[in-house]
């Protein structure tokens, strides 16, 4: 007999950013599968049982929630941000591609939530008010060769650019290494957003230029939004500044 399984996101880490959905479907399931620091975001009761696990066991992760949804528990996995967004919802989905036929009979449940870029965007105006893409720095998954031609062609073509998994204790230097590969491709006036812990009691947003844009700026935590040539910062009196990309381009129709 196959159970549930609730793939969710928590949002960037404020309460009020955690979708009704979402909530109710922590209000419907038993067992939980997660990192430990997205866990520890809920209120769990006590007949809901929680099994945390490090950030890089995903795939594990995803199979042991299934093996407990093919048995009949009402499983939720729970990702930060959108589960969707370089998190488990993918490692489920994988999971089950590579895995037994009973895991193909669950019945499965992707649930949006907000992701960090949004979250970041959303605090500083509109950096994605026009076309935009997502790249995470982190090699682990993928080659730092992949990494640099997806960031050379993004800015090449004109693209906001959200980076995820900017910087690590493992890998401190890409950021850096990053921002010098744009400095070929963008002006040094583009504007560069610094988002930590969007929405939380210790985040911090702050914009620098590329051209002097410090990758020690940026932890795990931080959402870093690179502007296009028209991303704009527009100044404000006694006020945070606002940095938006219009939804034109010149040469287009308003």
């Amino acid at each position: 007999m196959s159970g549930k399984l609730f793939v969710i996101g928590t949002g960037p880490g404020k309460p009020e950013q955690m979708t009704p959905e979402a909530a109710a479907a922590v209000s419907l399931a038993t067992e939980f599968y997660g990192y430990g620091p997205y866990l520890d975001r809920l209120n769990l009761r006590s007949d809901q049982r929680r099994q945390a696990s490090d950030n890089r066991e995903e795939l594990d992760r995803a199979s042991a929630a299934l093996r407990a949804a093919a048995t009949g528990a009402t499983v939720c996995v729970v990702s930060g941000g959108d589960p969707g967004v370089f998190a488990m919802a993918a490692a489920v989905c994988e999971a089950i591609d590579n895995g037994p036929q009973e895991w193909r009979e669950v019945d499965l449940a992707v649930l949006p939530g907000i992701t960090a870029m949004l979250a970041v965007a959303a605090r500083i105006g509109a950096p994605l008010g026009h076309d935009f893409c997502a790249i995470s720095l982190s090699d682990n998954l993928k080659p730092w060769n992949i990494i640099e031609n997806r960031l050379s062609m993004a800015a090449r073509a004109g693209f906001v650019i959200a980076l995820y998994n900017p910087i690590s204790k493992a890998r401190p230097w890409q950021l850096g290494k990053a921002f010098e590969l744009l400095r070929s491709d963008l002006p040094a006036t583009t504007p560069v957003i610094f988002g930590r812990a969007a929405g939380r009691p210790d985040e911090r947003i702050e914009i620098q230029s590329l051209g002097k844009a410090d990758a020690a700026t940026a932890d795990m935590a931080t959402c870093v939004i690179i502007g296009s040539p028209e991303t704009r910062v527009i100044a404000r009196d006694g006020k945070p500044d606002l940095v938006y990309t219009p939804r034109f381009i010149a040469g287009g129709n308003r």
